[in-house]
């Protein structure tokens, strides 16, 4: 797995975060009915503590790539994209996506129009880190 320690983390608080956040993923998939077999280390990211993706294998022997991190936990079948940062970049726009959906259909809804802001921040973030060049070097 890719390692990149922003400063202010010690080795050990970015371990636990990726311990955090590893949990995290496994706990989304099964309250969405998809149970967890095995992890691909090699070919899942991370830059704590901003956003882990999971490539994760299922008991029905299914991939699927999983978002944690400072941001909403999210899944989609790896057959979408290939490699963990084209993942990044997809889950980026299927949530400003959604954030306009959010917008459109629920106007007066305050706390769906904060849902929305979050998703749009995060999806911006998540653009931002798809495009940075340096994180994605082995």
């Amino acid at each position: 797995m890719a390692e990149h320690i922003p400063s202010q983390l010690t080795p050990e608080q970015t371990s636990a975060w990726v311990r955090e956040q590893f949990q995290r993923a496994n706990k989304h998939l099964a309250e969405n009915g998809v149970l967890f077999e095995s992890v691909v280390t090699e070919e899942s990211r991370y830059l704590a503590p901003f956003f882990a993706i999971w490539k994760i294998k299922d008991t029905a022997q299914r991939f699927y790539w999983v978002l944690s991190g400072d941001l909403p936990c999210d899944f989609m079948p790896v057959e979408n994209e290939k490699e963990a940062r084209s993942a990044l970049r997809h889950f980026a726009f299927m949530w400003q996506m959604k954030a306009e959906n959010i917008r459109r259909e629920n106007a007066a809804d305050k706390q769906q129009i904060e849902h929305a802001a979050l998703l749009e921040s995060r999806a911006e973030g998540l653009y931002r880190l798809y495009n940075e060049q340096n994180i994605w070097q082995q």
